[in-house]
């Protein structure tokens, strides 16, 4: 049947114009035979651990400044209770004012609007960049866009200390924009190599493997800025540390990964051959034509997916910006004696992201059910999960323990969001999974600008009422976009994202999407070869 489908794909490509290639490979010399040798584990495997840590190394340059700011800034801030019957009592004493210590090495005098305004600095340059650099991985190859954009980011982090000495809060907030815009082509980059690298049956690991570096970011980040900021140590060694670390995982990435399987000189042969024929791909041919955005924007599925992409975003940075505010205010938790605790929900999620990897693509494999079926089961369970126990967590009112139980629950069960919608975009286009990627992000991240700021507004007084109100605000998104996302979900390749073999829809009037601007119609013959295929595997 593979070897039937495989003429009858040939078959449509030479009736279209276009011969069915594989890229020319560089000739073997003695050096790419040994590192063939020696190198027993799969390249995509590679592939998967290098990404893994450059999302952890985009994320600890994300955050780090959250840390280093407190040890930057010299505020003298007095504090006085206000009443809330409902508040839960403190370790502390009460009634009596709390003064910030002086620290050696703060010397800036930022407001909180300021130090607020600094931190949202990086989100406008990381949206601005999302789709420019789609285009780009799709165009030159995601290993360059992904890296060269690290490299940046790594850079800027390093010089952070000498540009805030030399410009202060401006020139801090411009570095911040720039840093934002280095790491914009990170996702997009890394959807269209994973598209190119991995199988659909691998992908819900592969994604737990790849996106959990997020999580491993924030746990490293946060473990090490702590250590390196500790007896007063001076903030700027948090930025070289981390800038250092991003240089050095440039040059590994340099020379252990490339953009494609066939563009890899000492890939296993055997790997190549299992990969052309189980990743599905457009030829080189198709690499000249432009992003089909009027198909894209169009299309029910890809706004299904940016809907659900809004959900998980406001989710995740409710939770991740504002858990560590709601346990210090309302429960009356000592975060400086707490700092394990407070990583739990992240190690949570970057375990159970492997559990639900592996089971959505064990169920794949078997058949139990489609791909389609999968991300939306897997969607849900990161979706609703998360919505109810954060509601669970606010009524448990100062029960600590249940609170931060359910707290940890619920990154546990988001973990789901790598096997489901966030490894959509692969199925959906895995030839513009980078353009996808980027409108999906896009969307996204401005929900996450918009979270922290409409929480604030909801909490003036950080009272467990108030809180309360945020967190149903928080459940009603998640499940709303969970609803359009399972209602409008697919989980095949979509027809834009292959012209030249599916052809045009019946009801397409919207012109062309190839750079030849004609209109292809797929002849009767591959349509009734394709019935034919149809049918067969349904009898299978």
């Amino acid at each position: 049947m593979e070897e039937e489908n495989g003429v009858n794909q040939a078959q449509a490509h030479n009736l279209l114009g276009q011969k069915t290639q594989v890229p020319p490979r560089r000739k073997d010399n003695a050096l790419t035979r040994t590192l063939r040798s020696c190198c027993v584990i799969p390249q995509r495997y590679i592939l998967g651990v290098m990404g893994l840590l450059g999302v952890c190394n985009a994320y600890t340059m994300r955050v780090c400044l959250n840390l280093a700011i407190t040890q930057m800034v010299n505020r003298t801030k007095s504090s006085s209770e206000h009443f809330d019957p409902d508040a839960c009592p403190s370790d502390e004493i009460m009634g009596v004012n709390a003064t910030v210590t002086l620290r050696p090495y703060a010397i800036f005098d930022w407001d909180e609007k300021t130090q607020g305004l600094i931190l949202s600095g990086f989100y406008y340059g990381y949206a601005a960049t999302q789709v420019p650099g789609g285009y780009l991985a799709e165009k030159f190859g995601g290993k360059w866009t992904l890296g060269v954009g690290l490299l940046s980011t790594a850079l800027f982090t390093f010089l952070t200390p000498i540009v805030i000495r030399a410009g202060g809060a401006t020139w801090l907030f411009i570095l911040r924009v720039l840093q934002g815009m280095g790491e914009g082509p990170t996702m997009p980059a890394l959807m269209i190599m994973l598209a190119r690298w991995v199988p659909p049956h691998e992908r819900g690991f592969q994604g737990a493997l790849v996106f959990g570096g997020a999580q491993i970011g924030n746990i490293f980040g946060s473990f090490m800025s702590g250590i390196l900021l500790a007896e007063g140590r001076d903030w700027a060694y948090v930025f070289y540390f981390f800038g250092g670390f991003g240089i050095l995982w440039f040059t590994l990435w340099s020379l252990l990964c490339y953009s494609t399987p066939n563009s890899h000189p000492y890939i296993s042969k055997k790997e190549l051959s299992y990969l052309n024929k189980n990743v599905t791909t457009a030829e080189t041919s198709n690499a000249k034509d432009p992003v089909p955005w009027k198909a894209i924007l169009r299309s029910v599925p890809a706004w299904a997916l940016v809907w659900a992409a809004v959900g998980h975003d406001w989710g995740y940075y409710t939770m991740v910006t504002d858990l560590p505010k709601y346990s210090h205010d309302v429960l009356k938790f000592n975060i400086a004696t707490t700092g394990v605790l407070t990583a739990l929900p992240y190690i949570a999620m970057w375990v159970s992201s492997f559990v639900f990897g592996f089971v959505c693509d064990l169920c794949i494999k078997k058949g139990w059910h489609t791909i389609k079926t999968g991300r939306i089961i897997h969607t849900t369970i990161a979706a609703t999960g998360p919505a109810i126990c954060i509601i669970l967590a606010s009524y448990a009112g100062c029960d600590r323990v249940a609170a931060m139980v359910y707290f940890v629950l619920s990154m546990a069960l988001m973990g789901g969001f790598y096997s489901g919608m966030k490894v959509n975009a692969l199925d959906l286009a895995p030839n513009y999974a980078g353009s996808l990627t980027s409108l999906v992000n896009t969307t996204s991240t401005f929900a996450g600008i918009i979270t922290p700021y409409l929480i604030g507004l909801l909490t003036p007084d950080s009272t467990l009422v108030q809180w309360r109100t945020a967190f149903w605000v928080c459940f009603t998104v998640l499940v709303g976009t969970n609803v359009v996302y399972c209602i409008w979900a697919d989980g095949e390749q979509q027809w834009w994202d292959d012209v030249r073999k599916f052809g045009y829809p019946p009801d397409w009037k919207h012109g062309s999407l190839l750079r030849d601007d004609v209109m292809i119609e797929q002849p009767e013959t591959v349509k009734l070869s394709s019935k034919k295929n149809t049918n067969d595997d349904d009898d299978d």
